[in-house]
């Protein structure tokens, strides 16, 4: 399963996507950058990309549109590049088990409140 992080997401994190998450990228490596979400759905249902982002738009398309692609949801506070990476690869299992297994269209992580 390749992923495709929208733009509200480091780029500088896909390296360390490669081993869970082989051919993942983000939006502006494809030359994506400021493209409109129906050319980026567009290029993830071409590319068998599954849409990573923090807004809401990709899962209200794939309720209108259907999938491919589907969608990994982060319903995150501003976390740093470092936590969502973490979140990614710590929910491996889960998002591999919702999209691929059970064939969901879209899923959502949601970050736990630290506590201190």
């Amino acid at each position: 399963m390749k992923l495709l992080l929208d733009e509200n997401l480091s780029r500088r994190i896909v390296p360390f996507l490669q081993h869970a998450f082989p051919g993942s990228t983000q939006v502006a490596l494809l030359g994506l950058q400021s493209a409109s979400d129906q050319d980026i759905w567009n290029r993830a249902k071409s590319d068998g990309y599954v849409v990573v982002t923090r807004d809401a738009d990709f899962q209200e398309l794939s309720l209108v549109w259907g999938s491919p692609p589907q969608v990994v949801r982060l319903r995150t506070p501003n976390l740093n590049r470092a936590s969502v990476l973490e979140m990614l690869l710590d929910h491996k299992d889960q998002i591999h088990h919702a999209l691929e297994i059970e064939g969901m269209s879209s899923i959502e992580l949601i970050a736990q409140p630290q506590s201190d």
